[in-house]
């Protein structure tokens, strides 16, 4: 059953679009309802997710390139989970963020440099996750789900262009 899924580029067009509606549908309602303010991370993990919707419209509609944008939407979101994995790993202290995204306050310098630099210091830092469910940020969470999504696309992708019978 799942192989004969994944050989429906049709329905995981439809799907791709429809998952990138709502993992967005569920950040902005965090955001806009829920109180929850990204940070610059954030706002970039959120560009793959409308490049899968329009990626995944297109392929619905456009049945001669519906491989190739199915293979696509597969790298786009993929490589959004790579950055989402990048931003979890900057929240957990894996890796060092970039200084636009974290406030690294230096020690030592005058008072007025210490205050251009908390004056300066980003509202909403990423290396401090804004919600946290099971020890798992949303960026984690976003990691996790945009790595399984981009190789299921991948591989439905790769697999619809094999001569195997299905």
């Amino acid at each position: 059953m799942i192989r004969a899924m994944l050989r429906r580029l049709d329905l995981l067009s439809w799907l791709t679009a429809a998952l990138g509606v709502v993992v967005l549908g569920t950040v902005l309602a965090s955001q806009y309802l829920g109180g929850l303010q990204p940070c610059e991370l954030c706002l970039y993990q959120r560009w793959p997710w409308g490049a899968a919707i329009v990626l995944g419209l297109l392929a619905a509609v456009i049945r001669p390139a519906r491989r190739a944008l199915v293979l696509l939407a597969g790298l786009v979101i993929l490589l959004g989970g790579l950055l989402a994995a990048y931003h979890a790993g900057v929240e957990y202290g894996w890796f060092p963020g970039f200084t636009a995204c974290t406030s690294a306050i230096s020690a030592g310098g005058s008072v007025a440099a210490l205050r251009d630099q908390l004056l300066n210091a980003p509202v909403v830092r990423c290396d401090v996750p804004g919600f946290v469910l099971f020890g798992i940020s949303m960026a984690g969470y976003n990691a996790i789900l945009s790595v399984i999504a981009g190789l299921v696309l991948l591989v439905a992708g790769l697999r619809s262009g094999s001569t195997r019978a299905a």
